[in-house]
């Protein structure tokens, strides 16, 4: 039997996100004056908020 879905039937069905991904570094400064690296990704709407993230 021949497949009834082919690959493009499989890619038209999926929708692109809108939103985007950055990776947000943060510094925190230790107690014995060394500095710790927190890093984790978050998914913003549009580029400009990266100046709202804390």
């Amino acid at each position: 039997m021949a497949k009834t879905q082919t690959f493009a039937d499989k890619a038209k069905g999926k929708s692109k996100a809108t939103k985007i991904t950055v990776k947000f570094v943060k510094t925190i400064k230790t107690e014995s004056g060394s500095y710790k690296f927190n890093e984790r990704f978050v998914k913003l709407d549009d580029a400009s908020q990266v100046t709202t993230l804390k």
